[in-house]
């Protein structure tokens, strides 16, 4: 928790003068989606409130709106939990990750489109893979898909995806295995970024259908492992 803590302390200077509750709330997220605080890690409000330099109130307010975006979970005397995310959650978010990212690409204009995003996200998966840092990989991969939603130019969709790409990270948290999970899929986007840049949304669109359908596979059989691993309430 040490270490957490003192990321946090130099992601202060980032609230400035004009700290709320929304940009803590910003700041946790992103350190949630980044691995910080894991599933299942208690989070203190003195601590975290420390470190920031933010009134227990402010904190609690950030904490209730995470907990609105299904990042964290309050249990009665007990706190402020970071969530863990269930096998349906898994399903579901990739059901709004199909609808929401298929529908972005259906929903293109005439080519050319603006793909500077989606090609520096592919530049920063293939540099993460040459130096075996799967976790990078991994976070490239997220911003290739928040790079694809932003093509709809609607600060609505960005905002609704932000919070299902944190929620998604989570549960990806659970999985481990980061090369496994997400050395696959750099091909893939590139697939779908040379569909786009040849102006051809439909086969994108294709390609994108797939690769959801496939990845929420790998996933969900990671999750039904695990569970069938762990022990019963009788044992």
């Amino acid at each position: 928790m040490a270490e957490q803590l003192a990321g946090l302390a130099d992601d202060r200077a980032l609230l400035g003068r004009t700290s709320t509750a929304e940009r803590v709330s910003d700041i946790l997220r992103s350190r949630i989606a980044e691995g910080y605080f894991t599933p299942g890690t208690r989070l203190s409000e003195d601590s975290i409130g420390g470190a920031l330099g933010v009134s227990r109130n402010t904190l609690r307010e950030a904490f209730r709106l995470l907990t609105h975006e299904r990042l964290l979970v309050h249990e009665l005397n007990r706190g402020v939990f970071v969530r863990v995310v269930t096998i349906e959650d898994v399903k579901d978010i990739y059901r709004t990750r199909t609808l929401v990212e298929c529908a972005v690409v259906r929903g293109l204009g005439e080519p050319p489109y603006a793909l500077d995003g989606l090609r520096a996200s592919v530049t920063e998966g293939q540099v993460a893979a040459v130096d075996n840092d799967w976790k990078g990989l991994g976070t490239a991969n997220f911003h290739f898909h928040r790079e694809l939603v932003a093509l709809a130019g609607s600060a609505r969709t960005d905002e609704l995806m932000r919070s299902v790409f944190a929620e998604l990270r989570l549960a990806f948290h659970l999985v481990g295995e980061p090369r496994r999970l997400h050395e696959p899929y750099l091909q893939r986007n590139r697939q779908i970024l040379q569909a786009l840049e040849a102006g051809d949304k439909q086969t994108a669109e294709k390609l994108l259908e797939a690769y959801l359908a496939d990845s929420l596979a790998r996933v969900a059989d990671v999750y039904r492992r695990r569970t069938d691993d762990e022990p019963s309430d009788g044992e």
